[in-house]
């Protein structure tokens, strides 16, 4: 009987989201709801598994984990990249790492909401309408502003889309954007000093690498329009934190929109709890019923595959 764990189970739906009965007699299944920052605690809670079943990147595994869990052979990720696992050491180490099919609607709709809440002061006026109050500001168009996209990827393209919709001027750019890409998508190809300085919305939509970290940092950032606002439910540290905060706390931009940081969860003295130019969500992009349904099942189909000595779809590299 292999001894399987779930981690970081936050809402607790992993079990609810497949058919984990297929594992019956097979394994024995141990779920954890609650998040483990500590090492030593990690390492001592996972020495007993020979399978784990991680959420995309909530619980990182560098080497000096996985050199430590001698019993592990088998890491079932969610999605098809997880920058927080060390695939080179888990194949030194004879653990193979699997990886599923995703949806992907939720970012691109949380970015959405994300902008629509900044344009139209959701927060405020929520807070305002619950204490008894009625209007206290005066939202902004979209229709007629400047949407600038920064990666016109598969969920980029549809930022695009929406944004055409809302009758935005739509620019993008990225290291390897061609102009006929960006001419299929509908949207003009510019420099990023251009898209930095004209857009009113700079939303981020990039893979973290070695590239792409720190992409925008307080050069990038003093370039923005003082009105502007940076959207970013892609990766945390595609930003500079402490540059980002330094041109909020000044004013210099109008705000942020953020679902991603470079530590989750985010420790609850950050600033950007506190910042009042900040609208922020605990990195839900992904968390949507269809999204844990496709997460799941493909994660059963892929421990039943590796019980069975059968090949699995194996996690590619993030780069």
């Amino acid at each position: 009987m292999k001894k399987i764990a779930v981690l970081d189970d936050y809402q607790n739906v992993a079990l609810e989201s497949a058919d984990w009965v297929r594992l019956n007699g097979r394994a024995e299944i141990t779920v954890f709801n609650d998040h483990v920052d500590d090492e030593e605690r990690l390492i001592a809670r996972l020495l007993p598994f020979d399978a784990i079943c991680v959420m995309r990147e909530r619980t990182p595994l560098p080497r000096r984990i996985l050199e430590r869990l001698p019993n592990l052979r088998f890491i079932a990720t969610t999605g098809a990249r997880n920058a927080s696992i060390d695939l080179s050491a888990a194949h030194d180490l004879g653990i193979t790492v699997s990886a599923t099919g995703a949806n992907g609607s939720g970012a691109p709709e949380l970015t959405w909401a994300l902008i629509l809440a900044a344009a139209r002061h959701i927060p405020t006026e929520v807070t305002s309408f619950d204490n008894g109050g009625w209007q206290t500001t005066v939202g902004r168009d979209l229709s007629g502003s400047t949407l600038g996209i920064i990666g016109l990827g598969r969920i980029g393209r549809q930022i695009a889309k929406v944004g055409h919709a809302f009758g935005m001027d739509v620019i993008a750019w990225s290291q390897n954007l061609t102009e006929d890409v960006a001419q299929a998508a509908g949207v003009r190809r510019v420099e990023k000093e251009t898209l930095l300085r004209n857009a009113d919305w700079v939303t981020l939509h990039l893979v973290l690498s070695e590239r792409t970290k720190g992409l925008i940092g307080r050069r990038e950032l003093a370039m923005m329009k003082s009105t502007a606002w940076l959207v970013n439910t892609s990766r945390g540290p595609l930003v500079d934190e402490a540059a980002l905060i330094a041109a909020l706390e000044a004013q210099a931009l109008a705000g942020a929109a953020l679902d991603v940081f470079d530590v989750e969860p985010l420790p609850s003295d950050h600033r950007f709890r506190s910042l009042p130019n900040v609208i922020a969500t605990p990195h839900i992009g992904f968390v949507t019923e269809q999204s844990y349904r496709i997460f799941y099942r493909d994660t059963v189909a892929n421990l039943i595959a590796w019980l069975d000595g059968r090949p699995v779809r194996v996690l590619s590299s993030p780069a």
